[in-house]
């Protein structure tokens, strides 16, 4: 239940700063990497920068251990990495680019939207 419990943390730190087209992937079974992945993106720098700010923050006042946090520098793609989640948030353009939910299109979907009604 832990990872449940990171998604819906994740996920509403990124639409607290208004990330965009925010998904949750199952990654059980599909990659070794992590359980699951939380996919948004921000239209600038700095809004990738807040939305990445604000699920560190999110996290490490529930507990939560964040093991790293690389790209913010750059914010065209920033990963946090709360073990076995990883939240990733990409700047609009990178996102098309990488397009993630394209490469592991094999990944269930988790449902969000009653998180983030």
């Amino acid at each position: 239940m832990e990872e449940t419990n990171m998604i819906t943390m994740a996920a509403k730190a990124a639409d607290d700063k208004r990330a965009e087209d925010i998904i949750a992937l199952n990654m059980n079974g599909v990659s070794l990497i992590a359980d699951y992945f939380l996919i948004c993106h921000g239209n600038s720098e700095k809004q990738v920068q807040a939305i990445a700010t604000e699920v560190k923050k999110q996290a490490l006042e529930q507990g939560m251990d964040v093991k790293r946090l690389e790209g913010y520098d750059q914010a065209r793609w920033v990963l946090v990495d709360l073990g076995s989640v990883i939240v990733h948030i990409f700047h609009k353009d990178e996102r098309n680019y990488y397009n993630l939910e394209k490469l592991w299109g094999d990944a269930p979907h988790l449902p969000l939207n009653e998180i983030l009604a």
